[in-house]
C-alpha cells in the first residue's frame, strides 16, 4: 500500500478515447484501459452512471474507487496506460478490502 495518487484523467475526450481500448469486466466495476504509447505516468478516470443512483450515492461510489486505487492499486498501474473505473452499485456493499484486492488484481492481469 503506497498512498501515492495517480494522475487523473479529466477531459470527455480522454475518456472516450479509454473506452476504445481493452475491457476487463468484474462484478463491482468494468475496468478499461488503453495503452498510449508513451512514457509517461498512467492515468486514471472514475465514472458512475445515472442507473446507480442519485449524486450522493454516485459520489460516495467513486469517492471509494479513488481511495481503493490510492491505497491498493496505484503501484500496479503501467507507465503509458490510461485506466477509466465505471463502478456499479455493488461497491457500496463490499468491504473495502475487497474492492481494493478486486482492482489490483484487475490492474495486475495481463491479456
Amino acid at each position: 500500500m503506497s498512498g501515492k495518487h495517480p494522475e487523473r484523467l479529466r477531459k470527455r475526450a480522454e475518456f472516450l478515447a479509454v473506452r476504445g481500448g481493452e475491457k476487463r469486466r468484474g462484478r463491482l466495476f468494468l475496468l478499461e484501459l488503453r495503452d498510449r504509447g508513451d512514457e509517461k505516468p498512467a492515468r486514471v478516470g472514475f465514472t458512475v452512471t445515472k442507473k446507480c443512483g442519485n449524486a450522493v450515492r454516485r459520489n460516495r461510489i467513486k469517492r471509494r474507487l479513488r481511495e481503493a486505487v490510492r491505497l491498493y492499486a496505484a503501484d500496479a498501474m503501467a507507465v503509458g496506460v490510461d485506466y477509466v473505473v465505471v463502478g456499479r452499485s455493488d461497491i457500496l456493499d463490499a468491504s473495502f478490502d475487497a474492492l481494493g484486492a478486486e482492482l489490483a488484481r484487475r490492474i495486475r492481469e495481463k491479456r
